[in-house]
């Protein structure tokens, strides 16, 4: 077995109670002292999660942004300096390599933040693709570090430490600033659902900036927060999983995501032709969300079950939501199925699915 990899904070979670787990290959916390009290934290003020295992990539040369419009199904056209973009990466067949953040800096100059089970797939696959065009492609990842701070209290948090006008940064935006003396990427993006700041800073400073965010929001409910309320809090949310609702064999209009897929934003783009096709003909399957009024959680790989008892799909992701104190879920369904009455088997009763629209819970955007 290969030897876990740690981020710059692992002592750091180690010191603060942390119970540490394997994550795609990376020695990480999946709770301090409880999932449920620490998703409750972001809900209800903030949570301080360490992602630095996610990959950060250079993309630079004068063709980088044509080369970035063919890469990913998102319009990079539509970028300008501050401004972050979330775009599925789709193979030739419309499935997905992954979901990534596109960050332009300026002409020319653009940043990846990727997901940490698949940098080196991405990379070798990007690299592939980057063959044909003037571009440069360097990897970043073991030079960042990256903290994420989200909940309606977490702006005011970060704000507290810094010169900077936070307001200013409006959501899906980001600004260069400098907080608790330690010079960041400061972007209004996150994956809960809250609003926040994800931190990238120097991998070298990350205990000083996660010891500095953790003093100041003491006294503003302010709770480390690990993997285990992370998953809760996305899904609640309604964003996707690499691997669960979006894969190689799950396109992005399947997982309800054709927002990100801009077929007529300008030139080819890999998985283009395959993702016309769909929506021409139509998806076979769906992705639906589901909720089930008990506590029962519903794991991934639980078959669907239609109204004649037959499977029509299985549970991509499942968990308790805190805050409305029953299962919630997602899962692939034949088209067909998805508009008739779905239930599942749990160890011998049948129970139905409530088909839902995410969010699963209000989300409130705060002002700053």
């Amino acid at each position: 077995m290969s030897e876990l990899k740690r981020t710059a904070l692992r002592d750091f979670h180690a010191a603060h109670g942390a119970r540490l787990v394997d994550f795609a290959g990376w020695e990480m916390p999946v709770q301090y002292r409880s999932i449920l009290e620490e998703h409750k934290a972001v809900r209800r003020a903030a949570g301080l999660f360490d992602v630095s295992h996610m990959g950060e990539v250079d993309v630079r040369g004068p063709e980088a942004g044509r080369f970035l419009n063919h890469l990913v199904t998102n319009d990079v056209a539509k970028l300008y300096p501050g401004r972050v973009l979330y775009s599925p990466m789709c193979y030739a067949n419309g499935g997905v390599v992954d979901d990534l953040l596109v960050y332009l800096r300026a002409a020319d100059d653009y940043f990846l933040c990727i997901n940490a089970g698949n940098i080196d797939k991405d990379l070798a696959w990007i690299r592939e693709q980057a063959a044909a065009f003037q571009v440069t492609i360097t990897d970043r990842s073991a030079d960042y570090g990256l903290l994420a701070i989200q909940g309606p209290r977490a702006a005011e948090i970060v704000q507290s430490l810094t010169g900077a006008k936070l307001g200013l940064v409006k959501y899906y935006h980001f600004a260069e600033a400098t907080v608790a003396g330690i010079h960041c990427l400061a972007s209004r993006t996150g994956y809960t659902g809250e609003d926040g700041f994800e931190l990238y800073h120097a991998a070298s400073e990350s205990v000083a900036l996660a010891e500095a965010l953790l003093a100041a929001g003491a006294s503003r409910g302010l709770e480390l927060a690990g993997l285990g309320a992370r998953d809760g809090l996305r899904l609640e949310a309604g964003y996707p999983l690499y691997g669960h609702e979006i894969t190689a064999d799950i396109s992005p209009l399947t997982a309800g995501l054709g927002w990100t897929v801009k077929l007529d934003k300008g030139g080819d783009f890999i998985g283009r032709a395959a993702l016309v096709a769909e929506r021409e003909r139509g998806a076979p399957n769906k992705v639906i969300f589901f909720k089930t009024g008990d506590r029962r959680i519903v794991r991934a790989e639980t078959p669907v079950l239609g109204a004649d008892g037959a499977i029509v799909g299985r549970v991509l992701s499942g968990t308790l939501s805190p805050l409305l104190n029953e299962a919630i879920g997602s899962a692939l369904v034949t088209t067909p199925s998805a508009a008739g009455n779905l239930s599942v088997d749990l160890r011998g009763t049948r129970m139905a699915l409530q088909l839902t629209k995410p969010p699963f819970v209000e989300l409130k955007k705060t002002s700053l």
